[in-house]
């Protein structure tokens, strides 16, 4: 009777654990999906394999920071960065199985305003929606409920686009002299006080260009990186595009 006592305890501890197990993958299961949730408008679960896709020209620009941490622009390095990014985004978008065009220079001068809205849109969403804490809105829910209206209509009609790809990035680098300086506070203060040296901050949004809405949104705040050369960059491109939807 107590060996049959035990095994018929032991097989109820098996069941419990095992209950237990199961819940806790569910959970997890659950949480994962909802956190990938946050970066999908609700509804939107992945992008039609025959939806073609308009690339706009990637938003970028690069800085020099000065001693006294003055944010110069840098033109060449500018140049690099926007040669870097297009090629790596045309191949991401092949690679993910997209039917994408990338937009010629005319049409990006045609199209400056709507680029411009993109990145004023997106620094929103990046802070009431990727932010923490006072900055969430309670209106949305925790939702990417976002969108640009009738705005991006123009564009759809002029190259046949359902949707649109949008890519916002501003990259600093320290210079000589601002890297004299962060050692020599750093020194002077006794690691108390540190000045900040260069950073990446970034956005990637894909548009239903006939209804406005933000189907996709994606950010990057990182301290490394360099977009001045093809393999770090490349990178960038990676990290921003980070949780694209499934082409199906």
């Amino acid at each position: 009777m107590l060996t049959i006592d035990i095994a018929a305890r032991s097989a109820r501890l098996s069941r419990a654990l095992a209950f237990c197990l199961l819940t806790l993958c569910l959970a997890c299961a659950s949480n994962a999906a909802l956190a990938q949730s946050r970066n999908l408008a609700p509804g939107f679960t992945q992008l039609p394999k025959d939806a073609k896709v308009v690339i706009l020209p990637v938003d970028v620009e690069l800085f020099s920071l000065s001693a006294g941490g003055v944010a110069e622009p840098k033109a060449d390095w500018t140049i690099a960065a926007v040669g870097h990014m297009k090629t790596t985004l045309v191949g991401k978008a092949n690679q993910l199985g997209m039917t994408a065009s990338s937009m010629d220079e005319s049409g990006a001068d045609d199209f400056a305003e709507l680029v411009g809205l993109h990145a004023a849109v997106a620094r929103s969403i990046a802070l009431h929606h990727t932010g923490a804490g006072v900055w969430k809105l309670p209106t949305k829910d925790g939702k990417l409920d976002w969108s640009f209206g009738d705005a991006m209509r123009p564009l759809a009609e002029r190259t046949g686009a359902r949707y649109g790809l949008f890519v916002w990035v501003r990259d600093s680098y320290a210079s000589a002299e601002r890297k004299a300086a962060m050692v020599a506070i750093a020194v002077l203060s006794m690691g108390n006080v540190v000045l900040g040296g260069g950073m990446q901050v970034g956005y990637a949004s894909l548009v239903d260009l006939k209804t406005g809405q933000v189907v996709w949104f994606n950010r990057l705040a990182s301290t490394v990186g360099d977009l001045r050369e093809a393999a770090p960059a490349a990178k960038t491109v990676d990290t921003l595009m980070a949780g694209f939807p499934a082409v199906q």
